[in-house]
């Protein structure tokens, strides 16, 4: 993943109702959800929701189906993932650490200005 798309995808994902929406789509998993049943399940306006999905697909975070008169929206995982890798590469200076284990990187104490 290159800067500029993970800029997109985070500046996506940095607002309350998309945010609420993504989490939601990867919860349901690849069956996705109808766009009203999104709105209905997060208490969102129809006419707000769809600005906010339209946000997430550019970014590439999610991806829209037309089945008969529905739109449906799902995660993206290839897309999301590498969201995630891009921002784990080179976590701890190169080392492997693993799924649950975080860096151990020394405290800095801060001083004042």
């Amino acid at each position: 993943m290159q800067a500029a798309a993970a800029i997109d995808a985070l500046s996506a994902l940095a607002q309350e109702h998309r945010l609420a929406a993504f989490r939601l789509l990867v919860q349901v998993g690849e069956q996705g959800m109808a766009a009203g049943a999104i709105a209905d399940a997060l208490g969102v306006p129809n006419s707000s929701l769809s600005f906010h999905l339209a946000q997430l697909n550019r970014a590439g975070l999610i991806s829209q189906e037309r089945r008969h008169r529905s739109l449906i929206y799902r995660a993206n995982y290839r897309e999301m993932n590498a969201l995630v890798s891009y921002l784990m590469e080179n976590c701890c200076a190169g080392a492997d650490c693993g799924n649950d284990v975080g860096c151990d990187t020394p405290t800095i104490e801060r001083k004042s200005a």
